[in-house]
């Protein structure tokens, strides 16, 4: 074999390589559905609908940013969609009391971050999984969210902020969340892709005691990733609240199913040390499409809850299995050359 056929192949292998990766084939899947989605279901493809698109994505994408880095490390926080009731609970208890809403925000994104942080001391304190962990914490919160509301709902929110949140950028249809939660991706972005945090990040999930053995605080580092998860689901709680102009105990309930299918989905390996956000924010694009696709075209809500238990079985199969496949064609590219 030549020189010149011997570079091409080895080029041509590493082109196909980079295009196999799942974040490529999650991408790719986004944009071929979008645009099939956009020319067969009556509504989907209007500047509108991407606004409804963009709202219903928001609270899904903030949980999303910081169970990446968690579920990177290996682990897993299922008490998110609680922490948003009790959030928004909370909030509705502090507005009958009186306090200011320019008050109320901030406080309910720091109880957001001392209840990540209480999983996080049971966890890296303890040393407790965090699967059982956070199940417990997901129960407790929940019914502390019920405790404070019971079943009733504060729904006299002032219109100045419900209507930001609902509120598009001048006159386009692009809502004004979006400038927020791109700047918050950017950021996640940066501190997994291009800091020694991140570094850590990936060193913990693929071999923690060999990244403590290399100086990497893993114990620190994964507890104030759960008191960033924390915060990030107490910000949720905001938006949820205002977005729907209601405080209730029951608030953002099974969301979190949601938030594990996503970053599954986008690559991020259950197992720890793999996966990267652009997958992450790719497939948090394509199951909101997905189920608002579903719903102009007069679907169940019983049928979208199958949907996405299929696509969190999918999730946890298909990266395995394109990574096998990857493997293979790597082991017969070597025989060949």
């Amino acid at each position: 074999m030549s020189t010149e056929t011997l570079t091409a192949r080895l080029r041509d292998s590493a082109a196909v390589r980079h295009l196999a990766t799942w974040d490529a084939a999650i991408i790719a899947a986004t944009i071929a559905f979008l645009v099939v989605a956009a020319q067969t279901v009556e509504h989907f493809g209007t500047a509108r609908n991407a606004g409804y698109i963009i709202l219903d994505l928001a609270p899904i994408l903030l949980l999303a940013l910081a169970m990446t880095l968690i579920v990177t490390t290996g682990e897993i926080d299922l008490s998110v969609a609680s922490t948003v009731g009790l959030t928004s609970a909370a909030m509705g208890v502090m507005w009958n009391s009186g306090i200011p809403l320019e008050t109320i925000m901030p406080l309910a994104v720091v109880l957001g971050a001392l209840l990540g942080a209480v999983n996080g001391l049971f966890i890296t304190g303890f040393g407790l999984p965090s699967l059982a962990v956070t199940i417990g914490t997901l129960a407790l919160y929940r019914g502390l969210s019920y405790v404070l509301l019971g079943d009733t709902a504060v729904a006299d929110w002032p219109r100045a902020f419900t209507g930001w949140v609902l509120g598009t950028i001048g006159e386009t249809q692009v809502p004004n969340v979006l400038i927020p939660l791109a700047a918050l991706a950017a950021v996640v972005a940066v501190v997994l892709h291009a800091t020694t945090v991140g570094r850590a990040v990936y060193a913990a999930g693929a071999n923690p005691i060999a990244a403590a053995y290399a100086g990497v605080p893993v114990r620190r580092l994964k507890f104030w990733l759960y008191v960033a998860s924390g915060a990030m689901a107490g910000l949720c709680g905001v938006f949820w609240t205002l977005r729907y102009s209601s405080a209730r105990a029951d608030n953002a309930f099974g969301l979190e199913l949601t938030v594990v299918a996503v970053v599954l989905l986008g690559g991020v390996s259950i197992f720890g040390g793999k996966g990267a956000l652009p997958g992450v924010l790719a497939a948090v694009v394509l199951l909101t499409a997905l189920q608002n696709a579903l719903r102009l075209a007069h679907v169940s809500t019983e049928a979208l809850t199958v949907v996405t238990g299929s696509l969190l079985i999918a999730a946890v199969l298909a990266p395995n299995t394109a990574s096998a496949i990857r493997g293979a064609l790597r082991h017969r590219q070597r025989r060949t050359v």
